[in-house]
Order: structure tokens, then C-alpha cells, then sequence
């Protein structure tokens, strides 16, 4: 039954959207939780996130909601992998040397001052470790990159299409391939974790 669950879990961060969205996440890591004589752990999770800004009353989705643009649930599934994680229950399609993700770590900075497209992160960084979303291009996305250590934070990045604000009709989106918005990484404030991108400053919600 374990085994199940967790590639159902594996199947539903990256495929959100199929399974239910948020609710569906939820259930899955209660029933993984209850099998592993660990309810409790659901609980000082939330209390994590909310104290790091990363859960509103609407669960994760809400604190992506402020950041992101429109719905975003590949985002939201990004935080339920840092979970998934840390229980051992994360099935990584590719894992990076400590060396490649030192590089990429240290390339962020300069690289987030400029747009790029989806092609252009994996043409720069590789195929990822996670593919959070369809390979549709006209669907946003998130991209993970993690390496060995489980302690080692996750580097995200955050991939956006749609249409402009005040376009007439939502289809088609406003670019032929997702473009980068920001970079996640790190399990402190949720806000800092992230490095926009100037479309993710311009496309940024007015709330934030």
C-alpha cells in the first residue's frame, strides 16, 4: 500500500491539475502519514509553512496567488515535493552532482537579471530533476533541480504562460513557449526565497 501511494503522490506533484489540485496532495500524504504511524507530522508542516508565509487560508496555492500570476499549481506541488522529500517519498527523474548544482547555485544571480524562455533553462541547466506540469508549451510549469543531500534545498524554477491582463480572450497564450519568472530555493521566508526575473517584477501581482 505504501509503495501505492507514494507513486501516486509522485504521479499527482508533477500532474496536479488530473488529480484534484491541492486536496488531492493532502489526501494522499495524510493516508502516507497514517501508514507510517506519523499523523502528527501533517500538523507542525502547516505550522512551518504558515509561519514562513507559505500557507493562507486557502492552503499553499494562496501564497503563490500573491507572487505568481493567475492560478499556479505546479508551484503550489513544488512546496508539497519539499515534503515529499524530506519523508523519502520524492522519486527525482535525474539527480545533479554537488559540483553541477554549486554551479548553478552560484550562476543564479546574474542569470535571473534577464527573460528566458523554457528552452534556454534546460538548454543552460539540463533536463531537471522534476517536471512539475505538462510538456504542453502553452502551460506554465516548474522545473526542480536537486542534488544528493536531502537537506539540500531544492532549486526551482518557476515558468509562466498566459495571456495579458487585458487581452479579450485567455487563448492563445501570450507566448509560444513558458518564460521564466523567478527562482525559488531555500526553506526560510517564503517571499525571499524568491528571484525575480524582470517579466516575473512586471507580471508580479499588485497585492505583493
Amino acid at each position: 500500500m505504501r509503495d501505492y501511494l507514494v507513486r501516486q503522490l509522485n504521479s499527482a506533484l508533477r500532474r496536479p491539475g488530473m488529480y484534484g489540485g491541492e486536496t488531492s496532495l493532502r489526501v494522499v500524504i495524510d493516508h502516507l502519514l497514517h501508514l507510517e504511524h506519523s499523523d502528527e507530522a501533517w500538523a507542525a508542516e502547516m505550522e512551518s509553512l504558515e509561519s514562513r508565509g507559505a500557507w493562507t487560508s486557502i492552503g499553499v496555492s494562496g501564497a503563490f496567488r500573491e507572487l505568481i500570476p493567475g492560478p499556479y499549481e505546479y508551484g503550489m506541488a513544488s512546496v508539497y515535493s519539499e515534503f515529499a522529500r524530506a519523508r523519502s517519498w520524492l522519486e527525482a527523474d535525474r539527480t545533479l552532482t554537488t559540483d553541477e548544482y554549486e554551479q548553478m547555485r552560484a550562476q543564479i544571480p546574474t542569470w535571473v537579471t534577464h527573460d528566458h524562455p523554457l528552452s534556454e533553462v534546460i538548454n543552460t541547466f539540463g533536463p531537471p530533476s522534476l517536471l512539475l506540469g505538462g510538456s504542453n508549451p502553452y502551460y506554465g510549469k516548474t522545473l526542480g533541480y536537486l542534488t544528493g543531500p536531502a537537506n539540500t534545498p531544492v532549486i526551482f524554477f518557476h515558468l509562466w504562460n498566459g495571456a495579458d491582463p487585458e487581452a479579450e480572450s485567455t487563448w492563445p497564450p501570450r507566448y509560444d513557449e513558458p518564460v521564466l519568472l523567478a527562482i525559488r530555493c531555500g526553506t526560510g521566508d517564503f517571499k525571499t526565497s524568491f528571484t525575480f526575473t524582470p517579466e516575473g517584477l512586471r507580471r508580479r501581482p499588485a497585492s505583493a
